[in-house]
């Protein structure tokens, strides 16, 4: 029997094969030159797109290729231990578990490795010795590469005596190292160390919404892009063409955790902050705590609806239009008329427009018809329908009635619309006040400059972009109206092809009956509009990128990370996103730090599905060890004294340090502190107050700041709402009185080792 060494090199043996079969591909689908049919050309793409998603999981999954074994029924004592621990041949099976599925080059597929998300592989996570779920052994497999550091073996049946040398007392080993290992900067997946109360959740059923609740540490993130990998695995072709949708609060952390889902084999996904969920707007802009707060107000739904209303304007008392055949007015009575009209459809107001329109347009054409048409003597009108038609066209074709059609129903972008909103936003509806209004004030100039950057919208702005595009509808006509000239244009190409085949021998039929032979043209097997459906370019792009760049795009399924933070406005522009309401919510409602936040789960959800959601809870804090949640936990319980913290599962006997110096030494203090506890093996974080970030940078150069920091480096400097969902080996928490209780306890809950403090002492006098 093969030792596991031995084992892990047949796998990479196995898998060089694979990636030598999929580049070969990959090279011959590529062609020297540009040309051929389209229909070689759509499969050439297909084929790229295949072997380019294969080579990228054949990547992604070689770390780590195999990490667990299975020995299921009973062993069979006539077969001696091997060298390498493995327990001998038994009358059972065993199974080896990795981050992707591997089969042998055999006639019969033999599996070599099961994928991590099997139905075999859950005995890895669940069994034990009590429910040993059919397992006789489990073994864990560490490795480096192509080599193998380390196994651990954990006996399940009591009755089983052989003894590999590689047993352990202590079942919680593999995961106290990993816990125990030195960060990165990035997210490392935990498919080696998933516990049971987190293979539950990974595995719950798809549909409806699940919010998964836990405090600092707990894993909650981790188990989402897990959920999300497993997911994926289980619902293969819905959600590979729906594609899944991770929301997180902020760039630094989807670059932490953009590495997990592609370790796992998985990359059709699309990672998105709240600034980014709005096409062709990327909002990095910042707002004021009570603006973010009153642009993410239910209310502002109803504040947006009411100012689309009032753009729709009556004359007062009438408009006045310049026409070659005399002046032309519309009165209140007739533009209501037309409005009541364009209103009654339901369209949304940009849709609703060509209606209002059209009946304007009708009612000017009827005053000139009675004007130049009328009979002096009483008689009926002298011009015929001929006459009336001309007129009518010439009104349609007219600049100012056009312009007045615009002032009484203007048609606007989503962006046009929310500028003129926050120009003049009051008054908003109950219970926002005047003053709310005030501070949301802003010049659309800022908003709108020719070229200019996305960075004067925030992501307070982006939900009522949304709700604009909602109201205002997209008038898609003249892309339309270009795709079908295409298609008819395709067709005449197509058909001049058919005419040149027609009577050409194509397929040969043997009659039975008949000597002769039956032959069949193009005509008989295709017409012109079917060659021409299958000669046209396919979109390529992944499902994620068309999503990215497609509004109305409705995902599969939906991850928010941090989803207490998020605003009723944001969450009605998720919903829209999702129809089938296929959830995984993830967060701590005591972590709630945005003044939009809304931190309850019953409020976020019971608009939208009543009823219809599960929550679980966490209570296993992994990350932070017990001295530090220790003084954590104190946050909390000051506003809630029943407040009990996630229970830490270790403990480093090395409590937090904290002490105070003058106001003026305070950035120096800290640069001095942090160079002290940074290491290159290990990831060290300076957190404070945004107001104190410039005067720490500028002492501490070194460290990587910024919108986007790089968490690779030794330093990073954060203000307490970047570090949410983020972990280093060590932390320095900076002026922490200073941040807002729920900033402070996420500040103190960042650290796996170490947790200083450092207090700036009050000015005398």
């Amino acid at each position: 029997m093969r030792s596991e060494q031995e084992f892990l090199d047949l796998l990479h043996d196995r898998l060089d094969d694979l990636r030598a079969e999929a580049e070969g591909s990959l090279r011959s689908a590529l062609p020297g030159e540009p040309g051929g049919t389209m229909q070689a050309r759509l499969e050439r793409d297909i084929l790229v797109a295949e072997r380019s998603g294969l080579l990228t999981a054949l990547e992604s999954g070689e770390n780590g290729l195999v990490f667990g074994r299975l020995w299921f029924g009973a062993d069979d004592a006539d077969d001696a231990d091997d060298t390498d621990g493995n327990a001998g041949r038994h009358s059972g099976e065993d199974r080896r578990i990795g981050r992707i599925g591997i089969r042998a080059d055999d006639e019969e597929r033999t599996p070599l490795v099961i994928d991590w998300r099997a139905e075999i592989a859950r005995p890895f996570y669940l069994a034990t010795a009590h429910t040993p779920m059919g397992l006789r052994r489990r073994r864990h497999i560490a490795t480096e590469g192509r080599k193998v550091t380390g196994l651990h073996d954990e006996i399940l049946d009591l009755t089983d005596t052989r003894r590999t040398g590689h047993e352990g007392a202590d079942a919680d080993a593999v995961l106290l190292s990993a816990l125990d290992s030195a960060r990165t900067g990035r997210m490392h997946d935990i498919v080696e160390t998933i516990q049971a109360e987190q293979d539950r959740i990974i595995r719950a059923p798809e549909h409806g919404a699940l919010v998964v609740e836990g405090g600092p540490g707990t894993g909650k993130t981790v188990v989402a892009l897990h959920r999300a990998a497993y997911l994926l695995y289980a619902h293969r072709e819905r959600l590979a063409r729906r594609a899944v949708l991770i929301v997180g609060p902020n760039p630094a952390f989807l670059e932490y955790i953009s590495e997990v889902l592609p370790s796992l084999g998985e990359t059709g996904v699309l990672l998105a902050s709240p600034g980014e969920l709005f096409p062709g707007v990327r909002a990095t802009g910042s707002d004021t705590e009570r603006a973010a707060a009153v642009k993410g107000h239910p209310a502002m739904a109803e504040a947006l609806a009411a100012y689309v209303r009032d753009l729709q304007r009556l004359p007062d008392p009438e408009t006045v239009i310049a026409h070659e055949d005399g002046e032309l007015v519309l009165d209140a009575h007739t533009v209501r008329a037309a409005r009541d009209d364009a209103r009654a459809t339901g369209l949304p107001h940009n849709l609703a427009r060509p209606h209002f329109a059209f009946r304007i347009i009708d009612a000017l054409t009827d005053q000139l018809v009675d004007r130049i048409g009328a009979d002096p003597l009483g008689g009926p009108n002298l011009l015929g329908p001929d006459d009336a038609a001309q007129l009518g066209k010439a009104v349609a074709t007219s600049r100012e009635v056009h312009a007045a059609i615009e002032e009484l129903w203007p048609q606007l972008t989503p962006e046009q619309l929310v500028a003129r909103f926050l120009e003049e936003p009051g008054p908003l509806p109950a219970p926002l006040t005047g003053a709310d209004a005030e501070a949301i004030r802003r010049d659309p100039a800022d908003l709108l400059r020719p070229g200019g950057p996305d960075e004067p919208w925030t992501p307070a702005d982006v939900p009522l972009l949304d709700e604009a595009a909602e109201l205002l509808g997209r008038d898609d006509s003249a892309e339309q109206a270009a795709a079908e000239a295409e298609r008819q244009r395709q067709i005449a190409y197509a058909q001049g092809v058919l005419e040149l085949s027609y009577g050409s021998r194509t397929y040969e039929f043997e009659d039975r009956d008949d000597e002769e032979s039956e032959l069949l043209s193009a005509h008989d097997l295709i017409d012109a509009e079917r060659l021409a459906e299958r000669s046209e370019e396919a979109d390529h792009r992944t499902a994620a990128e068309r999503a990215a760049a497609d509004r109305g795009w409705a995902f599969g399924h939906i991850i928010v990370d941090e989803a207490q933070e998020l605003s009723p406005m944001m969450w009605r522009l998720l919903m829209r996103r999702c129809p089938t309401r296929s959830m995984t919510l993830v967060g701590d409602p005591a972590q709630t730090s945005e003044p939009g936040g809304t931190g309850s789960w019953e409020a976020i959800l019971s608009p939208y599905l009543g009823d219809r959601w599960k929550l679980v809870r966490l209570g296993v804090n992994y990350r932070t060890p017990q001295e530090i949640m220790d003084l954590a936990a104190e946050i909390p319980r000051a506003l809630d004294p029943d407040f009990e913290p996630p229970r830490s599962i270790r403990s480093t006997g090395v409590p937090p340090w904290r002490r105070s110096v003058p106001e003026s030494w305070l950035p120096c203090a800290v640069a001095e502190a942090a160079r002290a506890a940074a290491s290159p093996d290990h990831r060290h974080a300076v957190i404070a107050p945004e107001h104190r970030l410039v005067a720490l940078a500028a002492a501490l150069p070194e460290a990587s700041h910024g919108r986007a920091p790089d968490l690779t480096r030794p330093i990073v400097l954060l203000g307490a709402r970047q570090a949410k969902g983020l972990e280093f080996d060590t932390v320095l928490v900076a002026a922490p009185e200073e941040l807002a209780p729920s900033d402070r306890y996420v500040a103190l809950t960042r650290a796996t080792q170490r947790l200083g403090l450092l207090d700036p002492e009050p000015a005398e006098g």
